[in-house]
Parts: structure tokens; C-alpha cells; sequence
């Protein structure tokens, strides 16, 4: 297989939009390698985003729910976050995230798959974390802007989610559709 080039565009002019801590948006006016002008192109700044699939040592996997308020709706959902400034890693942000979120630690770690939320706009990558062997550890500490549910599943309860389209969010997906592929 061939190796990609890298065909960047030429930033002509830049300027923020918005720059809020969870919605910073910039439009570009750029110029593609084949000499277009494109004059509106929008890129949304997001800091990276981890998310954990955590197994306990009986085999259940820890999954929360919340609402998410721009589709009106409460789904099924792993754990998951974004890196703050102070995480040194995104590993340290997975591990605080599912901490935080579910009370669940320990275990043991390691790097699942990294995927790009959306290459089109998004500057950011997301961090898929496994955790065998997690085990409660703490009180649930949330967030004011969080209402979050803890639940215990079991491996055909999550599949079954994810046949059904339960599982919405595709970040969350994704990486449960291939645990489960290389699980066959």
C-alpha cells in the first residue's frame, strides 16, 4: 500500500468566532493544493476526549447513562471525559473520568484505539482506554452539570445495546463494536 501524501491547505486568514471553554470555533478562508479558494471553512477546537471500557474482575461491564440535552434523550454510554490541562496524559484523564464518574478504579489499563471525532473540523483525537479488573473504589463525585446513573452489565446485555442501536453515541460505539470483533 502506498504511503499518503500530506496535501495541506494554505490558511489565507483565520479568526475566532467563539472561544468558550467547551465551544471555541474559528472560520478560515483557505486555499486547496489544486489552487481552490475555499472562503468559509469552520474548525471547532475541542480538547482531547478519552473514554473507558471497564470491565470488573465478574465480568460486568461498568456503563453509565445520562441525558443528553441536544438530542433529547438518555442513552446508554461508557464512561468518558475530556483531558484537563492538569491531566499529564490521557490515560490519567480515563482513569479520573471513570473514577469521578462511576466510582470504579484500579485494574489494569491499556490503550484500546485512538480515533479522530470528525477530521473534517475537529482538531481533536479521542482515546479509548480498556480496564480489566476494575473494582468500586469510591463514592460517585460528579459535576453540577452532571446526572449520571452507574450500571452493571453483562457482555450479552451490552451487545445486545449495541445491536439495538442503543448505544447512540458513536465514540462509544465504535470501540465496543471492536472489542467484540476481536472477541470472536
Amino acid at each position: 500500500m502506498e504511503k499518503l501524501e500530506n496535501r495541506k491547505w494554505k490558511v489565507l486568514s483565520s479568526e475566532y468566532l467563539a472561544h468558550e471553554p467547551w465551544f471555541t470555533v474559528r472560520r478560515e478562508k483557505v486555499q486547496l493544493p489544486n489552487g481552490n479558494i475555499v472562503p468559509s471553512w469552520y474548525v471547532f477546537e475541542f480538547p482531547t476526549w478519552i473514554d473507558v471500557i471497564a470491565v470488573t474482575r465478574d465480568g460486568h461491564f461498568v456503563m453509565i447513562s445520562q441525558y443528553r440535552h441536544a438530542l433529547g434523550e438518555t442513552h446508554y454510554e461508557l464512561p468518558a471525559g475530556v483531558c484537563d490541562p492538569t491531566d499529564a496524559s490521557p490515560e490519567t484523564a480515563a482513569r479520573r473520568e471513570l473514577l469521578e464518574e462511576t466510582g470504579y478504579g484500579n485494574g489494569n489499563w491499556s490503550l484500546f484505539m485512538t480515533v479522530s471525532p470528525n477530521p473534517t473540523n475537529h482538531t481533536n483525537k479521542s482515546y479509548t482506554y480498556l480496564a480489566t479488573d476494575v473494582e468500586k473504589v469510591s463514592p460517585q463525585h460528579t459535576e453540577p452539570t452532571e446526572d449520571i446513573r452507574i450500571h452493571l452489565l453483562t457482555e450479552s446485555e451490552v451487545r445486545e445495546l449495541l445491536d439495538s442501536g442503543e448505544i447512540v453515541q458513536a465514540l462509544h460505539a465504535a470501540p465496543l463494536w471492536k472489542y467484540f470483533a476481536l472477541k470472536r
